[in-house]
């Protein structure tokens, strides 16, 4: 999936790449796309409830090896 902005987060456990996440998202474009790489395996459940909470669609998520990657599209 193509993203228009990337965010390392990998080494960083919750609530860091969330934060890094919600920060990237609010200088983005509505219907821009986020790619987030991560190494906490809980971010997979918090990426989703994040999604809920703030209307931002949680497009896809991905388990790469030990490494995470979440694609939210900005509302």
């Amino acid at each position: 999936m193509n993203a228009d902005k990337e965010l390392d987060t990998r080494g960083l456990n919750c609530p860091l790449p969330i934060l890094k996440a919600k920060k990237a998202l609010a200088d983005m474009s509505s219907g821009e796309v986020l790619r987030v790489m991560a190494t906490d395996p809980g971010s997979v459940r918090d990426f989703q409830a994040f999604a809920r909470q703030t209307g931002n669609e949680l497009v896809q998520q991905d388990t790469v090896g030990q490494e995470f990657v979440h694609f939210l599209r900005r509302r």
